[in-house]
Formats: structure tokens, sequence, C-alpha cells
């Protein structure tokens, strides 16, 4: 399913996600291993049982990741050349292993690009929220999006 193009992005549209994903131990391990944060309250359960949370915090780059990966099918999928920024980037609440996430965006801006014909600039809002809908993750990103070429 190919993404939306500049053209088809409306200032204010909320996408309501489908997709879900359920946060594993083995997500947060080996994805604060990967990106080499060894901190206890992510990897050591009895660290974090020790913790203001009494349980593994969810890492929250990991949360960013799914903030924005989770939207690509509905928004960006193949028609997207870059993301230049995230702002605003916020986690107002915590995630644990074993929460299950979805994600809303809302089309905040787009501009016509003035240096690159053919592309424009689309921000996005993304909120995380959990499976009791609480926000835990919120952020604004600036995608560079290709306009409909002539022949699409």
């Amino acid at each position: 399913m190919p993404g939306l193009w500049f053209e088809e992005f409306e200032e204010g549209y909320v996408f309501d996600h489908e997709w879900t994903r359920t946060i594993t131990q083995t997500d947060n391990h080996w994805f604060s291993l990967l990106t080499m944060n060894p901190q206890p309250v992510h990897i050591d359960a009895h660290a974090a049982a020790k913790s203001v949370w009494g349980k593994p915090l969810v890492n929250s780059l990991f949360t960013l990741g799914c903030m924005v990966g989770m939207t690509v099918n509905d928004t960006t999928f193949g028609t997207t050349i870059a993301n230049l920024g995230m702002e605003a980037v916020k986690f107002p609440h915590p995630l644990f292993e074993g929460d299950t996430i979805h994600i809303k965006t809302t089309v905040l801006a787009k501009r016509a690009s003035k240096s690159r014909p053919g592309e424009g600039i689309v921000t996005l809002r993304h909120d995380c929220f959990n499976q009791d809908d609480v926000l835990c993750g919120t952020c604004e990103r600036a995608a560079l999006m290709r306009m409909r070429p002539a022949d699409a």
C-alpha cells in the first residue's frame, strides 16, 4: 500500500492507526543493548524493582521508533524522501514491558519546498497511547515528501 503524496495530506486530519504493538521484555532488552544503553532500569528486573517504577521501564527511544514506524503504512510508505527532524519529543507517562501501544497522527502543517521542486514538507504530530488510552509519548516530525508525479 503506497503512502500519501504531499498533495494528499490535509492540515488537521487525524489518522487513528489500526496497528497495535505489545512491547515485550525481549523488545526492550534487545533494543537497549543494541543501542548501547545498559541502563539497569531497562534491562535488569531486580534493579528496576528497586526503582521508582518498581519494574522495567521501556526504553524511550524504542517508544519513539514505534511512534514513527507504526505510522508509515498509512502516511509515508514509498512517498517520503527523508525525515528532516523531530521536535517536542515528550514522554508524559511511562511504558512498561507488556503494555500495548497504538498511535494517532495529526497533520499539523504542510508547505511546498522552496529549494526542491516537486517536493514538500509535511509536519506530523505522533501521539502514542497505552492500552488504557493514556498518552505515553508525543513528537512532531517534519517529513520531506514527494509531490504526485504527473504520470501518477
